[in-house]
């Protein structure tokens, strides 16, 4: 969908710490903005069932590709991957919007989304997070839940060089991994062609190996925006301990949405249900006329 009949261009791409980001920006020009942030190991395409349904009701829609996934931001250190770049970015892009936004992420996207929200409260309305809660409820159902055992791929993703070769590989097990994980045969398709051949793994997978270099000081802290945490029962990556933990972390209206029988791909296997809670949330948090 275009961006209505406003004289407004598109964003296309914007910059931050010194990298270019491509930005897919549309719905109408002149409604209120949502800025879309996409996981691992999906881009912006990841949002492509999603943003009609709220350009429908009258919202802008701006999602990028991320650090590490846009061809011009794939900086070399894992240091550069870390929450705290992630969120700077995203606050680059609302100040290129020219006022403050909803914004929703996925996955890792929802990590960067958390991490904005905390850090920049005067630039986002509300936060819609999906499968993935705040990071600080993240790591404490990690002693309290069977989580540990579920993120194992995240101790995978620190060896150098061994993910890229068996993710990249067609006859590899990383398909029938990701199919495990409801990845359908269309997503990963998507993912050779927009991931692997495209250079962006070794950029998303710098998302993980920046973890070693999280501490304390460096956590994200509480949300003071009002909320909306989305979690499917059958995710396979992430319990339900670490999504409704995350309310005790929000200093603000918080709601705790479930989506029965889903994966862990809401945005491409629900658009319809994740789109009414985004629109939900929104609603709640938009100013009144």
């Amino acid at each position: 969908m275009g961006l209505g009949s406003t004289n407004v261009p598109p964003i296309t791409t914007f910059s931050n710490d010194g990298l270019t980001f491509d930005v897919v920006d549309s719905g109408p020009a002149d409604g209120e903005p949502i800025v879309l942030l996409h996981g691992f190991p999906q881009r912006a395409s990841s949002w492509d069932r999603v943003a009609p349904l709220l350009h429908e009701q009258g919202y802008r829609t701006v999602a990028p590709d991320q650090r590490g996934y846009s061809p011009g931001a794939r900086p070399k250190g894992r240091k550069a991957y870390s929450l705290t770049h992630l969120a700077g970015d995203a606050s680059a892009l609302i100040d290129v919007i020219g006022k403050p936004a909803h914004i929703v992420g996925h996955d890792w996207g929802a990590a960067a989304a958390w991490a904005t929200a905390a850090a920049y409260p005067d630039k986002v309305t509300s936060l819609t997070a999906v499968s993935v809660g705040h990071p600080m409820a993240f790591v404490g159902s990690m002693g309290t839940s069977n989580q540990l055992l579920r993120s194992w791929y995240m101790a995978f993703f620190q060896l150098p060089g061994v993910p890229e070769k068996i993710l990249a590989s067609k006859s590899g097990p990383a398909g029938k991994a990701m199919a495990s994980m409801g990845m359908t045969p269309e997503m990963i398709e998507r993912f050779r062609h927009e991931i692997v051949a495209a250079g962006a793994l070794r950029g998303g997978l710098g998302w993980y190996r920046a973890l070693p270099f999280s501490t304390p000081k460096t956590m994200v802290g509480k949300v003071s925006v009002p909320t909306t945490m989305v979690w499917s029962d059958d995710d396979a990556a992430l319990g339900i301990k670490q999504a409704a933990g995350s309310a005790k972390y929000v200093d603000a209206p918080f709601d705790l949405v479930v989506v029965e029988g889903a994966s862990h791909w809401i945005p491409d296997e629900r658009p319809d249900e994740l789109a009414a809670a985004i629109l939900a949330r929104v609603a709640s948090a938009s100013p009144t006329p």
